[in-house]
C-alpha cells in the first residue's frame, strides 16, 4: 500500500543508522513489526499468574520415557 507519510527526518536518520537498514520501506516495515510484537508480548503478560494449568511435570516425563 502506497502511503504518504510526514515524518521526522531526524528520527528516520537516526534510525537507519543504528539499525542499518537502507532504505525508509525496510524500515517502517521493521518498526512496524516490531510494534505489533511488543503489543503482542504485553498482552499475553496480562496473563501471568491467571491461568492454572495443572501440569504434571513427573506424569509428562514417565510418558516421554
Amino acid at each position: 500500500m502506497r502511503t504518504t507519510l510526514d515524518l521526522p527526518e531526524n528520527l528516520i536518520n537516526e534510525a537507519m543508522a543504528l539499525t542499518k537498514i537502507k532504505t525508509k520501506t525496510d524500515l517502517i516495515k521493521t518498526a512496524l513489526l516490531n510494534l505489533i510484537q511488543r503489543e503482542k508480548i504485553r498482552n499475553i503478560k496480562k496473563y501471568f499468574g491467571k491461568v492454572d494449568l495443572e501440569i504434571d511435570l513427573d506424569q509428562i516425563r514417565e510418558r516421554s520415557i
